[in-house]
C-alpha cells in the first residue's frame, strides 16, 4: 500500500522538467498522506502542487508538515498537520520512517553534504520505494519489489 508518501528536495528549487514529472508522478499514485520538510525551494513547491492537484477534488491528500527547528530555510507551509520542529537530519528521517515511498529531487548526482542525498541513503538503508528525480526530469528508481 503506497498511501504515506515523503518528500525531499533542494531548497534551491525543482527544475521545469523535475516539476513536471512530480506532478506527472504524484497524479498516478494513490496518495492518502504527503510529508514533507517545510523548507524554501522544493518543499515548497511540491506541497503547492499537491494543492493544486487536489483542489476540488473528493480525494484530499492530507498533508504533515515536518518543520525545521532552524527558521533560516522555513517555508511555514499551511498543512492539515504539523509535527514538533526538529534538527534538520532528525526531521529528514523522521519523514522517512513515516512513509512508504520517498521521492527526491535533487540538484544532481549524489554527493556527500546534501541533506536530499542523505535523506535517500536512509531511505534505501530501509528498503523505502524510492523517485528520484533528476534534474533532467528523468526518474531513477530504487528499491522497487
Amino acid at each position: 500500500m503506497n498511501n504515506n508518501i515523503g518528500f525531499t528536495g533542494s531548497r534551491d528549487g525543482m527544475t521545469k522538467e523535475q516539476k513536471q514529472k512530480f506532478t506527472t508522478l504524484v497524479k498516478s499514485l494513490k496518495i492518502k498522506n504527503f510529508h514533507h520538510g517545510d523548507c524554501i525551494g522544493s518543499d515548497e513547491e511540491a506541497h503547492n502542487i499537491i494543492n493544486d492537484i487536489t483542489k476540488n477534488k473528493k480525494n484530499h491528500i492530507h498533508i504533515v508538515i515536518h518543520p525545521p527547528k532552524y527558521k533560516k530555510y522555513r517555508a511555514y507551509c499551511k498543512g492539515d498537520m504539523s509535527v514538533k520542529p526538529d534538527d534538520y537530519l532528525t526531521r529528514n528521517r523522521d519523514i522517512v520512517n513515516s512513509v512508504e515511498i520517498l521521492i527526491a529531487t535533487p540538484t544532481g548526482i549524489e554527493k556527500l553534504r546534501s541533506g536530499t542525498w542523505s535523506t535517500i541513503r536512509y531511505a534505501k538503508r530501509n528498503n523505502k520505494i524510492i523517485y528520484i528525480i533528476l534534474p533532467s526530469g528523468k526518474i531513477k528508481m530504487e528499491n522497487i519489489k
